[in-house]
């Protein structure tokens, strides 16, 4: 959209340099007024974006400077009226849904006709000038056809997406609960049968010490003990069924692969300096990976490639980074979103921070974790 509004002014700037120089008479000041009303305008148009009622004003305005600029006032009439008045319902047929461009369609017709009423024309010139307004309505409105109905299979395409991700989301937390559940009953089934197995043979070593001889109860202890051990495994074993996965590097790796096929993205992943290693916590590793899936996020809103740069490093093993980064458009109106500023506070409460660059070349979310010192 950024590209088209710079074409947009180009081919305006064009036009009117070769109109304005092909002009027998200078414009007086009302006429030079009305010039810069309309390049303001023109300049005004995309802070409107998504605003049809306001952006159909701009156009009706448009059209009156655009008269007045024009009008003939005693001189010929100039083709690039022609070109001109093009330009502007190409744009409103452009940014207009069909209702709202039809009322400027209309209303430029009108004026046009009070212009032509001024100056007489040859009947040729006058059947050139509506077979020019013939073909040029024709061919916006079947423009505007195509686009909307190209606009309408966007949108399927985006929900029919937009579903494809929730039902694979859906599909792995249902895998996961699945996994869980597995787990679960393989902990009971270990506590149940070996757990409580080994405590009545833990009885059974107490009960034979008591009565054994003097000479057999430091074998008899030390068979207790193992089979003490062997208990205390098994318990731990059963915790460990019972518990999520853990978090950490590895999980955040997991988590983005999951995003990748989920997104048809092609994430080059790298990793430096010590990042498997590094000591993030289950919060922290869960901050990391929601900064990451913003990221990824945005650019899959605003962004046309799909190709992205994710990287992880902890030089020194005192502090954790990580990096998003992917071509990006030039945008002068980009904002941070609601999403990027929950990530940032998120990440600050974790000892964290977070940046966010959108230049000219580059979208590129940077962020840092301070790791506590574990080796105590």
């Amino acid at each position: 959209m950024n590209k088209t509004y710079f074409i947009w002014i180009g081919i305006h700037f064009l036009v009117w340099l070769v109109a304005i120089a092909s002009m027998t008479t200078h414009l007086n000041e009302i006429q030079l007024a009305s010039l810069c009303l309309f390049f303001l305008l023109l300049f005004l148009l995309p802070l409107f974006a998504g605003k049809s009622m306001m952006q159909m004003t701009l156009f009706l305005i448009q059209i009156l400077a655009i008269t007045v600029i024009f009008y003939p006032n005693g001189n010929g009439f100039s083709p690039f009226l022609l070109f001109v008045q093009a330009l502007v319902l190409a744009e409103a047929v452009f940014y207009l849904p069909r209702l709202k461009s039809l009322i400027v369609i209309g209303v430029q017709i009108g004026f046009m006709l009070l212009i032509v009423a001024e100056i007489r024309l040859a009947i040729s010139e006058l059947a050139w000038i509506g077979l020019f307004y013939l073909l040029l309505l024709i061919s916006l409105l079947y423009y505007q056809s195509i686009h909307n109905r190209q606009m309408d299979l966007v949108q399927k395409h985006g929900a029919l997406l937009e579903e494809y991700r929730k039902m694979k989301r859906q599909l792995v937390t249902e895998e996961e609960q699945a996994r869980q559940g597995e787990r679960m009953l393989i902990g009971h089934e270990i506590h149940d049968s070996v757990g409580h197995k080994l405590t009545a043979l833990l009885m059974q070593f107490e009960a034979f010490r008591l009565t054994a001889a003097e000479k057999d109860k430091q074998k008899i202890a030390e068979l207790k003990k193992l089979a003490e051990q062997s208990l205390e495994e098994t318990r731990k074993a059963v915790k460990s069924f019972k518990q999520k996965d853990v978090g950490g590097l590895q999980g955040v790796i997991r988590l983005i692969r999951q995003l990748e096929m989920e997104s048809f993205m092609k994430i080059h992943f790298s990793v430096k300096h010590g990042a498997f290693a590094a000591s993030l916590s289950g919060e922290q590793s869960f901050a990391v990976y929601r900064a990451v899936q913003e990221a990824l996020t945005n650019i899959m809103k605003h962004s046309s490639t799909r190709e992205v740069q994710v990287m992880f490093e902890s030089p020194g093993g005192s502090i954790f980074r990580f990096e998003v980064a992917n071509e990006a458009t030039p945008n002068s109106y980009f904002q941070e979103g609601y999403g990027l500023k929950a990530m940032r506070d998120r990440l600050e409460k974790v000892n964290g921070s977070m940046d966010v660059i959108h230049d000219g070349s580059q979208f590129v979310v940077r962020g840092s974790i301070r790791l506590a010192d574990r080796r105590g």
